[in-house]
């Protein structure tokens, strides 16, 4: 669907991440910190949810990847909190004119069980976001057979909805109420 002039009303991104566990590192996955004998190895803090959610973000508008924005070999992302990425990301989805109308994400991995932690990791997520947590959902999968048990992976989408202006929207809600 077109709205006048230039530009979708919806877009739809998709982003994917990956990290080994490795001792010594705190587990940080949805901007939560999880008690866990090893944490996710990467250059920043490793977190596979908020990258796959940032490189989601990015690809709805067309905008640069995570790693070409926060390139792995700039020691200033060395340790960073991956909300920083995230912040940005969002920063060029509004910028671009979009709000996000909800987010959808699937975690593999074999430890920690994340069922504890999914109501936290949806609110910390929806917080970053600014949505309600209702808009935030979040899955979990073991590897089974996939030689994959001594990593996470993060699969996202999420839907954007081009924003209005106040008096176009009211217009467009009044609209709706007529046809139903």
């Amino acid at each position: 669907m077109r709205i006048r002039g230039r530009g979708f009303r919806m877009r739809i991104g998709y982003g994917w991440d990956s990290h080994e566990f490795k001792r010594g590192t705190p587990l940080k996955i949805g901007g939560v910190t999880l008690a866990h004998n090893k944490g996710l190895g990467g250059h920043s803090d490793g977190d596979v949810l908020l990258h796959a959610l940032t490189d989601a973000l990015l690809g709805a508008v067309a905008a640069p990847d995570i790693g070409t924005l926060f390139s792995p070999s700039d020691p200033r992302w060395k340790g960073a909190d991956s909300a920083v990425f995230l912040a940005e990301s969002l920063k060029r989805v509004r910028a671009a004119g979009y709000a996000i109308a909800n987010v959808d994400s699937t975690l593999i991995l074999s430890a920690p069980r994340i069922g504890p932690h999914a109501a936290n990791i949806r609110s910390k997520v929806a917080e970053l976001l600014d949505i309600p947590v209702d808009c935030v959902g979040l899955k979990a999968k073991t590897p089974e057979g996939m030689g994959t048990e001594n990593a996470a992976i993060a699969h996202v989408v999420v839907l954007l909805e081009k924003k209005t202006s106040g008096v176009r929207a009211s217009a467009q809600s009044k609209r709706r109420v007529r046809q139903t």
